[in-house]
């Protein structure tokens, strides 16, 4: 795979829909690598869905709160009876026959009711814990979105320097393809002088023929990784963007290797596994308190009217008054274990958290130690590469001037001209690799910014 595929391989797992015909630019974006997070922070749809997810929450927890304020409920009815019902009374009472019933109704034909009633609960356990879990659950999607933007954003450092340095890919494949020009000239005219073979000709032919495909590919590679990186930014891929920061070799070194000390609660992740405990020990404690008995106050003012006769609403209608409060308690004696079964799933799940905590602090070190080694791998490759690139340029210079003195021959100077580009590609290469690290190591230290 040549260097610049690896720009492909840094994209997320997404598919790029690019159409047979490209629109023309709508929009010129010239982004520095802040302003293109910055985008990406507002427009990517993973960060905006993690923003939907705290508002969720948010409403989660109103909903929760309303477990604590009192229910207020309001009823009211009229009923028109055309056929009363009627009770059995002993017949006796009315001086009929004694041992016999006579069918009496004690209900008027209308009636009328309004009342108000009022719940308050006064104790309830696991809506105490419900309230105080409330700020720790905003918490553990607030740290969500950080994950997600985390995420995002270490993918637009890689694609984003890559391309930058994919610029300096282009700049050397142009020089080359200038020496190519230049010697297909030069042995032209010694051949027509008579002395090279129509053979060298070909073969300078062949030489930058490749370089002028290769370029060509280049640009494609590179264009696939722009539309990639406006992928991932949530930009439309036929806004144009232009990058405006630089890289070089000394911006590999900076503020990397300088502080080696790191901390575990630098990592997002952590921080997410710890708000996640807090919340099982929350679970375990709401599952505590669904022992305890629950304490409400319940209230009730009603109306009610009956008559004969429907002039509930005029000024001779009659409204009689009810009104209480009291207080109830509903004490568990037996759910058939559910209540235990829940809290050991509760103190599992928090053992469960407890061990994924204490595994992602090895996985720390370890990816840190990894990272960091590579990283200085990476660095001395890049500056051993570089000078390899430099000495083929003088090497090749030297031989380009003993083939135009006669002294080397045109195989020698191929042999040069294909050193230097490897020689370049193997810079350009490692300065790829070593730019990937540099954004997996300030990650794993929780120090990317984002």
């Amino acid at each position: 795979m040549n260097s610049m595929g690896k720009i492909i391989l840094t994209i997320v797992s997404a598919s790029i829909v690019i159409t047979a015909y490209p629109q023309a630019p709508r929009i010129v974006n010239e982004f520095s690598i802040q302003q293109c997070l910055d985008y990406a922070h507002q427009h990517n749809v993973q960060v905006r869905n993690a923003l939907l997810d705290l508002q969720i929450q948010e409403q989660t927890n109103k909903s929760i709160t309303a477990g604590a304020l009192p229910t207020v409920s309001g009823n009211g009815s009229a009923t028109d009876f055309f056929k009363t019902p009627v009770t059995l009374v002993p017949a006796e009472f009315f001086g009929g026959t004694p041992g016999t019933y006579m069918a009496v109704s004690f209900q008027p034909k209308y009636s009328a009711n309004a009342s108000i009633q009022l719940t308050q609960t006064l104790f309830d356990g696991q809506v105490f814990v419900g309230l105080q879990a409330r700020q720790a659950s905003l918490d553990y999607y607030q740290k969500n979105i950080d994950i997600t933007k985390e995420s995002i954003s270490a993918n637009i450092h890689k694609i984003y320097y890559q391309l930058v340095v994919g610029k300096t890919q282009v700049a050397q494949i142009d020089a080359n393809i200038e020496r190519a020009e230049k010697l297909l000239h030069d042995t032209k005219a010694m051949y027509e002088n008579g002395f090279q073979e129509k053979l060298d000709i070909d073969k300078a032919t062949v030489q930058l023929t490749n370089l002028q495909t290769q370029k060509e590919t280049l640009l494609s590679n590179l264009a696939n990784g722009y539309y990639g990186l406006k992928f991932l930014m949530g930009m439309s891929v036929t806004d144009s963007l232009v990058l405006t920061d630089n890289f070089t070799e000394e911006d590999l070194k900076t503020g990397v290797l300088d502080d080696t000390a790191y901390h575990y609660e630098d990592r997002n992740d952590y921080q997410g596994l710890e708000i996640s405990k807090k919340l099982n020990q929350y679970n375990v404690k709401r599952y505590k308190y669904s022992y305890l008995p629950v304490l409400s106050l319940n209230a009730s003012y009603q109306k009610n009217a009956l008559g004969n006769t429907y002039d509930f609403f005029s000024s001779s209608g009659k409204w009689y008054t009810t009104a209480y409060a009291g207080l109830s308690i509903n004490v568990p004696i037996f759910s058939g274990f559910s209540k235990d079964a829940n809290l050991k799933k509760a103190k599992l799940q928090l053992q469960q958290t407890e061990n994924m905590i204490d595994n992602l602090k090895i996985s720390i070190d370890n990816d840190v130690m990894q990272a960091r080694n590579r990283f200085k791998a990476d660095l001395i490759t890049v500056m051993s590469q570089k000078k390899n690139m430099e000495l083929a340029v003088s090497v090749y210079d030297q031989t380009k001037k003993k083939y135009e003195s006669g002294l080397a021959s045109n195989t020698d100077l191929t042999n040069a001209q294909t050193d230097l580009r490897v020689a370049e590609a193997n810079y350009i290469s490692a300065m790829y690799d070593a730019i990937i690290v540099k954004v997996d190591y300030l990650r794993v230290i929780g120090k990317l910014k984002y």
